[in-house]
């Protein structure tokens, strides 16, 4: 038991060590610091700005109801499974062939850049034309799925369907500042934040085609890929994806 307890730590402080390269060490240290460097970036003010408008248009619209609460707890409840499906079918998208051309998705070729060297935080959150293509996608899907639910929940559609694209922007809003925070080198303390960050570090150091999650494992749990990191072999193209193709 005291071995394979030792062999658990020692397997968990190699997981630690190759998700802080060595060279680069600098960047902020605190969450104080690594506060005021997500907020200085250009895509986290838009994030904030379509958070407020979106709740004085919903403290505009009134009618509360009980329908406000289940639209977004229902948008909690599947977001890990949202943001697990968008990082592979999305981000890790392979190059397409079409026609003999070598086409590449926006977000893959980011997302691939991304795990090349993921301690650059320069280039870790969305792009500004990402935001402003992410913030009205959102508005529209809500507004689109607020029919087939106004049918089973009644009451005041639009009110509520503001209330599911306010809880959306917030939720992508957390997701950018949670990855933002997992890539500085401000070291773990809650139990949930040493999940999500060892999760997220053995994705970019250990093998890139489990461990999707980043703001929660349940996504990666319940579909099958977070296994004992100790069974899965070290992958030759975590820091180059696709160049296996």
């Amino acid at each position: 038991m005291t071995e394979r307890a030792g062999g658990e730590k020692a397997d968990h402080l190699i997981a630690a060590q190759d998700a802080v390269p060595r060279r680069r060490r600098e960047g902020p240290l605190t969450l104080s610091d690594c506060f005021r460097s997500f907020v200085k970036r250009p895509s986290p003010p838009l994030l904030v700005s379509a958070i407020v408008a979106a709740l004085l248009l919903r403290l505009l619209q009134g009618q509360w109801s009980w329908r406000d609460a289940v639209m977004a707890l229902g948008l909690l409840a599947v977001t890990p499974f949202v943001e697990w499906a968008i990082h592979v079918y999305l981000l890790h998208c392979p190059p397409l062939r079409v026609l003999g051309l070598r086409i590449e998705l926006p977000s893959a070729r980011e997302h691939r850049l991304h795990h090349a060297d993921p301690s650059l935080l320069e280039e870790l959150l969305l792009p500004v034309y990402g935001v402003l293509i992410f913030l009205p996608a959102i508005a529209f899907v809500n507004w689109a799925l607020s029919f087939p639910i106004h049918l089973l929940l009644g009451g005041p559609r639009l009110a509520y369907a503001t209330t599911g694209m306010l809880t959306a922007y917030v939720i992508l809003c957390s997701y950018e500042w949670v990855h933002y925070l997992i890539h500085t080198p401000y070291r773990p303390r809650s139990r949930w934040y040493r999940a999500i960050w060892r999760n997220h570090r053995l994705h970019h150091y250990k093998n890139e085609r489990y461990w999707f999650g980043v703001t929660s494992t349940i996504g990666d749990r319940a579909i099958g890929t977070a296994p004992d990191q100790r069974e899965v072999p070290r992958s030759a193209t975590a820091k180059a994806l696709h160049s296996d193709r």
